[in-house]
């Protein structure tokens, strides 16, 4: 009955420490970095277990399989200048490489895809900046958007879309017009993504002098690396002692160091992340990163501004350096630690995702969260994660809405339960006085 049901969900209450202090509820045992696996461990293994398939929630397979697929892909001229139909979502800042949902019901959404599709497939995306003083503001920089899957339903008279998109590049807003379709069309300029080329290029392979000295003074500025990193770093960097400046000054800006340096930061957060799934090359994997760290709004829009992965990819590395928890943006109480971030999906642990409803939410994976109460009833309907339930969760000091916690319908599928926490309710807390290098 309804009492029951009611005393069921209160005890399903977490509330795990961030201390990592000892907790006497089964459903917040603690996940070590070497449980492969992933969720809670409470009562006995079944007697065999079934991975969960991460491709599911990166194909949205919840939007159905009868969408029509499109192949190609484009490409808009570097420093060009184009008009786009524009989509505007807010607390959502699309990057390059990101995957975006969408249910659209409203007539000018669908108008604006239907033109999409009648032309190159492309449209523009850019965030609605909510502030609690003053009125909304559209921000000045988006991402273009190329459809890849479309499926156009009509009923009763009334059309409907459902659509998967791509972020292709960025762009800034120079006008903006409504048509008469009611369609909002932007005149945009498209960014160019500025590559820095290495700056001891031309030194030439001279005699490694000081090469001692050189070790020292890597190992001094970069204490995480291993000792093969640092002798490849000895040997990629003796020529700049040829040069005004000394070495470390050049690590501080090479690429394939400062890739290294975020993975290692990302492991550290979580072992089971897998560095295969992550992009090679230093400027997808720098829009990758920014995809998959929950910071504000402000924050993302200052790193899609950023026009070189270099710049872009130190700004993250300090992010992720200073970040220690997370915590409810609305009344700040503590969430979950940064170590329980672990990923459901291939393309990383936080993603976009729709609801029936059109609502988009970005939103991050974690295996453990404190202060947070379930709201309602479970529910396998939509769900995002193909084989588990779905059930509200709200913090329990604002009440605000904070995600969901996924429960497995069979307890052989790994992990048995998790959380996805939605990106817009959270906000990291970072080291006191610290800059993240805008």
């Amino acid at each position: 009955d309804d009492d029951d049901d009611d005393d069921e969900l209160d005890t399903e209450e977490e509330d795990v420490e961030i201390n990592n202090e000892s907790n006497e509820d089964d459903d917040t045992t603690q996940i070590t970095n070497d449980d492969t696996t992933g969720g809670a461990t409470g009562g006995a293994n079944p007697p065999f277990t079934e991975e969960f398939d991460k491709a599911l929630p990166a194909a949205h397979s919840y939007l159905g399989t009868d969408l029509d697929e499109y192949h190609g892909r484009t490409f808009l001229e570097e420093h060009s200048y184009q008009s786009l139909p524009i989509m505007t979502h807010p607390e959502v800042v699309l990057f390059p490489g990101q995957t975006l949902p969408l249910n659209l019901f409203r007539p000018t959404d669908v108008a604006a895809m239907k033109q999409a599709l009648q032309t190159d497939r492309t449209f523009g995306v850019i965030t609605i900046l909510l502030f609690p003083d003053r009125p909304p503001k559209l921000a000045n920089i988006g991402t273009t958007a190329e459809i890849i899957s479309a499926k156009m339903e009509n009923e009763h008279g009334i059309e409907t879309m459902r659509v998967i998109a791509v972020g292709r590049q960025r762009f800034e807003i120079v006008e903006t017009r409504t048509q008469v379709n009611g369609v909002v069309a932007g005149k945009v300029k498209i960014l160019p993504e500025i590559i820095i080329p290495d700056a001891l290029r031309g030194v030439g392979s001279q005699f490694h002098r000081n090469q001692a000295f050189i070790t020292r003074d890597m190992a001094s500025v970069h204490t995480e690396l291993d000792s093969k990193m640092k002798r490849a770093l000895k040997n990629k960097f003796a020529c700049a002692n040829f040069t005004w400046w000394p070495p470390w000054v050049y690590s501080l800006y090479d690429e394939t160091l400062l890739m290294r340096l975020i993975k290692l930061q990302l492991l550290g957060w979580n072992a089971s992340l897998k560095e295969e799934n992550m992009p090679r090359g230093a400027s997808a994997f720098s829009f990758w990163v920014a995809t998959n760290i929950p910071v504000e709004d402000s924050t993302r829009l200052k790193l899609l501004a950023v026009g070189t992965s270099v710049q872009r990819l130190r700004a993250e590395l300090n992010i992720l350096k200073k970040c220690t928890i997370f915590v409810c943006k609305q009344c700040s109480r503590p969430i979950a630690n940064k170590t329980e971030v672990f990923s459901m999906s291939v393309n990383g642990p936080m993603g976009a995702y729709v609801n029936p409803g059109g609502h988009i939410h970005e939103t991050l994976t974690v295996y453990k969260v404190t202060g947070l109460s379930l709201h309602g009833h479970a529910s396998w309907e939509h769900s995002w994660f193909p084989g588990y339930s779905w059930t509200i969760a709200q913090c329990r000091g604002c009440s605000n809405h904070m995600g969901w916690k996924f429960k497995a319908d069979k307890k052989s599928l790994k992990p048995e339960k998790f959380w996805g926490l939605c990106r817009a309710s959270l906000k990291p807390v970072l080291e006191k006085d610290s800059n993240i290098g805008f």
